[in-house]
């Protein structure tokens, strides 16, 4: 079997859509296909780009053209300029993102929250948010108001003494700077914090964080912008980690 006829076989068996994450993490159970490569990721990569029969759907999740209708008949619709801001796509990739960061989370042994609001929405694959993440509610790390205040935080991380590690807030078109609000309330505590938006808000990003209100967090460097192909990279990396023997 060559090995894109494996990655569509995986694809097919994975319901017609996968990240490159799972298409990594299943395509060498096919025992008929050899990778006599030393980049096999970066080789599934290549064959998902360049295919047919296969597309894009966004950023690190891919489809088979032959499940394109159920695909999109389930919310799994590429995103275009024409649909981009719809409330259909605003819905999946505020899930989809959410989901890499809650499962980046969980690899890297960090207790995952996801708001109550968001908890029945689901990732590509049908499970809810909630199913992926850890934990039920939030942990009783401060005063009552702080941690409300955080109850509605996008993805949340927590260390093993379950005190937040890092905040997450995920800007598809909402605006930016009701995040840095929270943000600001929030920033007595050791924790990292950042936007998660498209390459092209970065801009916006940077000139919310100018207002003399957040002077403390851009001062402090308190505040980061990731990116979604960034946020994207980091999932598969994550992923690939996890076949290795050893990690430095």
């Amino acid at each position: 079997m060559k090995q894109y006829e494996a990655v569509i076989e995986t694809l097919d068996k994975l319901g017609g859509v996968a990240t490159l994450g799972d298409l990594n993490s299943e395509v060498f159970k096919i025992q008929e296909c050899e990778w006599k490569t030393k980049t096999p990721f970066a080789s599934i990569r290549r064959i998902v780009q360049q295919t047919k029969g296969i597309y894009k759907i966004k950023p690190g999740l891919y489809g088979l053209e032959k499940y394109r209708k159920q695909n999109e008949e389930r919310g799994i619709i590429p995103e275009t300029e024409k649909n981009k801001d719809s409330e259909i796509q605003r819905s999946f990739n505020h899930a989809y993102y959410q989901g890499l960061l809650v499962i980046i989370g969980n690899l890297r042994n960090l207790k995952t929250f996801i708001p109550n609001q968001d908890k029945n929405k689901k990732f590509y694959d049908g499970k809810t948010l909630q199913e992926l993440s850890t934990l039920k509610k939030l942990p009783n790390y401060s005063y009552p108001a702080l941690i409300n205040r955080s109850a509605m935080i996008d993805t949340i991380w927590f260390n093993e003494r379950n005190m937040p590690h890092s905040f997450f807030e995920i800007e598809h078109s909402t605006d930016i700077q009701n995040s840095l609000l929270k943000f600001n309330d929030l920033q007595d505590f050791y924790v990292r914090m950042a936007i998660v938006a498209d390459t092209k808000r970065k801009s916006e990003f940077e000139t919310k964080l100018s207002y003399h209100a957040f002077d403390e967090l851009r001062l402090n460097k308190r505040v980061s912008f990731l990116s979604y192909e960034a946020l994207v990279k980091q999932y598969e990396m994550e992923i690939e980690k996890q076949s290795l023997d050893f990690i430095l």
